[in-house]
């Protein structure tokens, strides 16, 4: 069992960057699949990133490649997901997940199915 616990959210002028961090009390972190994820109102949760266990296969929409950057550090069971670039479309509040059974090789860590455990969520606000 994993529980995730997200920081570093907050607002931020367009152009600007933000660093989140998402840290998990689980026993074998390195043995869990990773992913970001965020939620505007009304919308349904949108992928962001994946990263393997590892760490070496990472994985992002267009939407946000070139300007997003995920990575993990196994060694202090925490996520990162480093934003640069930000727009006002960026504005949502981001969850981190993660599940052990995931194969990212399998194609499906962009559906929110595919992750057991989630984060509470942080707000990110991009001002234009």
């Amino acid at each position: 069992q994993a529980q995730l616990v997200e920081s570093g959210g907050g607002l931020v002028q367009a152009g600007g960057s933000l660093r989140l961090a998402c840290a998990a009390s689980a026993r074998s972190f390195s043995s869990y699949a990773l992913g970001w994820f965020r939620q505007t109102s009304g919308q349904e949760r949108e992928f962001v990133a994946a990263i393997s266990r590892g760490g070496l296969k990472t994985y992002y929409p267009d939407s946000v490649k070139g300007r997003f950057t995920i990575s993990r550090d196994n060694a202090k069971n925490t996520m990162y997901l480093q934003m640069n670039s930000l727009k006002p479309e960026d504005t949502a509040v981001y969850y981190c997940a993660a599940d052990i059974n995931l194969l990212l090789s399998s194609g499906t860590y962009g559906d929110t199915s595919s992750y057991e455990y989630w984060g509470q969520g942080t707000q990110v606000t991009v001002s234009s």
